[in-house]
């Protein structure tokens, strides 16, 4: 066993101890307490916190960074991604490959152990495996036009059970958004989930631009010309005349074991009812402002009591996966919301809509010692405020026991 003491040790479960120490063994923790004057490593003026949760990402578009400028409206974005995506369609596209295998480098490296990532090729399933790092994989799914929703799901389901996975790195199906999901297809996709039981986890886009609610309310706007434009236009949907959340509501699909993702344009009545459900809103404020869809209301999120994560969502999106730079987003538009619930929701919240709370996401005993070191300069009073200022990824280092402890274990 290995002692390890700091000048603060952030259990996220519990309050911040001053000067404590953490006690590890084989990659798991035994013991969080105030320091008692005996320890094997002493770390000194650091931070001692459980590696961050990227609830939302999209590894495999990162080779896409760079390469599609913020833009005033989603529209004005959307159009230019999906340019860009037609040159690259095959899961094992060496440019895919590559950038997709960096960003997962970047991510361990700024402090991150868990990943929520979508993919539409599962190019990144075995890259995670490779890399060991942990992650729920969902394999999004796509269709408005209403046509073979089963044999869809059925393929797609198919297809994962031909990867190796379980463990550290689960799988399931999940459908991209409201615009761009048949009824049909959000229902067969929901039977699969119901199929799996508690281990159904899936996520949606849901409330991420004006034109999605102008869609769903009246029918009309630029999603529906894009649908047309692309040849998938379905003239059997009906307008539901609702917000986006009552839609999935009334479709069956929303529930405790689904993530909702962005939430920019969700108010009062779509956040009472996603807290009634239990289920987590994955904020990507940075993302937010660069597809131009404005910045999520997150002081009014957690006022509602919704349980929030945070995510990156994409490298096409994003300068980086630095989830300290996600926080530091999320400070500066929310500073009303404490620092200890913002850490909060990029650990332990993550971790246990993810389905890994029972091992990811604080320091408690018992867990994975997936612990992360932070670098605090002198004058620091307040380390919880310090940790959502936006931490350079020179200051993040991973306790010895760290590494080790986020491999696949048996």
């Amino acid at each position: 066993m290995t002692r390890f003491s700091a000048d603060w040790i952030l259990p996220i479960s519990d309050p911040p101890i001053a000067g404590g120490v953490v006690s590890v063994e084989g990659g798991r923790v035994v013991s969080v307490a105030e320091h008692d004057g005996e320890a094997d490593v002493a770390l000194g003026r650091v931070a001692v916190l459980p590696a961050l949760v990227n609830a939302h990402t999209h590894l495999e578009l990162s080779y896409l960074h760079g390469r599609i400028p913020p833009a005033p409206g989603f529209l004005e974005w959307v159009r230019p991604m999906l340019a860009a995506r037609r040159d690259r369609t095959q899961a094992d596209d060496a440019i895919v490959v590559a950038s997709a295998q960096a960003a997962i480098r970047q991510a361990r490296l700024t402090g991150t152990s868990l990943i929520g990532e979508v993919t539409n090729t599962l190019a990144t399933v075995p890259l995670l495996r490779e890399a060991a790092m942990p992650a729920f994989v969902f394999y999004e799914l796509l269709g408005f036009a209403g046509r073979g929703a089963d044999e869809q799901v059925a393929a797609a389901r198919r297809a994962i059970a031909a990867l190796p996975h379980g463990g550290d790195l689960r799988l399931s199906l999940a459908p991209h958004a409201p615009y761009s999901v048949s009824p049909a297809l959000f229902a067969a996709i929901r039977g699969d989930l119901d199929a799996l039981g508690g281990a159904g986890i899936s996520t949606v886009h849901v409330g991420e631009s004006a034109e999605e609610v102008q869609f769903l309310k009246r029918g009309i706007g630029p999603w529906r010309a894009l649908l047309q434009d692309l040849g998938v236009w379905n003239e059997d949907w009906k307008v539901p005349a609702c917000s986006p959340v009552e839609y999935l509501t009334d479709l069956g699909f929303l529930s405790a074991t689904v993530l909702v993702v962005h939430g920019v344009q969700l108010e009062g009545t779509d956040l009472s009812r996603l807290a009634t459900l239990g289920v987590t809103l994955v904020s990507c404020p940075r993302s937010n402002r660069h597809v131009g869809v404005g910045s999520p209301p997150l002081d009014v999120f957690y006022a509602m009591d919704v349980d929030v994560a945070f995510g990156t969502d994409s490298l096409a999106s994003v300068d980086d996966l630095n989830m300290f730079n996600e926080l530091a987003e999320a400070r500066r538009i929310a500073p009303r919301v404490p620092a200890r619930a913002l850490l909060r929701s990029a650990t332990l919240t993550g971790a246990t809509a993810l389905g890994f709370g029972e091992t990811f996401g604080s320091i408690e005993p018992g867990k994975r010692a997936a612990l992360i070191t932070v670098r605090v300069p002198d004058g620091v009073r307040d380390v919880e405020e310090y940790l959502v200022s936006g931490i350079d990824p020179g200051a993040i280092e991973w306790l010895p026991a760290g590494p080790d402890s986020i491999l696949p274990t048996r």
